[in-house]
């Protein structure tokens, strides 16, 4: 059987070590609070506008803009060096869990991706190798839920890197 692991290194086309090269640098250090800010406030204004794609925004319209900007760069951040802030404020990430209520598709993977691609290449203050890694990072990230959307109906709980806090460098 199939690791969750495997299957987004299969489906997204990035291996796990391309994934997790974000732990190589502590990208928060590098970037600060207010470049994972931006991303977070670029990324939600493309899905929130999303004319294109309505069954895609649709998947937001019980969240508000505000809160969804806070929870990801909250994220980012604990994620990629920083300080735990999305621990302290909400426990621990549980990517799945939070991701149960979602139809967390192939197809939605994808247009989360190109929406965070385009938000990653329109944030000046990110490098383009921070860029590779972030954007590696989060297409392994998307399929590894995709891969755990099967697991919807099952009753398990998979530990999960993807949400791990990466500790804060001195």
């Amino acid at each position: 059987m199939q690791t969750l692991q495997e299957k987004a290194s299969q489906w997204s086309g990035v291996d796990a070590a391309d994934a997790f090269a974000i732990d190589d640098t502590n990208l928060f250090q590098k970037l600060g609070l207010q470049t994972f800010i931006n991303l977070s406030t670029n990324f939600y204004t493309r899905v929130y506008d999303d004319e294109e794609e309505e069954w895609f925004r649709s998947i937001f319209s019980n969240s508000k803009k505000e809160e969804a900007i806070q929870n990801q760069y909250e994220f980012f951040v604990q994620r990629m060096g920083g300080p735990p802030l999305y621990s302290q404020r909400k426990g621990h990430p549980a990517l799945i869990a939070r991701h149960r209520p979602f139809p967390v598709t192939h197809q939605a993977a994808e247009r989360w991706l190109y929406h965070m691609e385009k938000a990653l290449e329109s944030t000046p203050d990110i490098d383009a190798d921070s860029r590779v890694k972030m954007m590696n990072f989060l297409r392994h990230t998307a399929f590894f839920l995709v891969a755990g959307d099967e697991l919807k109906t099952q009753k398990q709980q998979i530990p999960c890197k993807h949400g791990a806090s990466k500790p804060a460098e001195s």
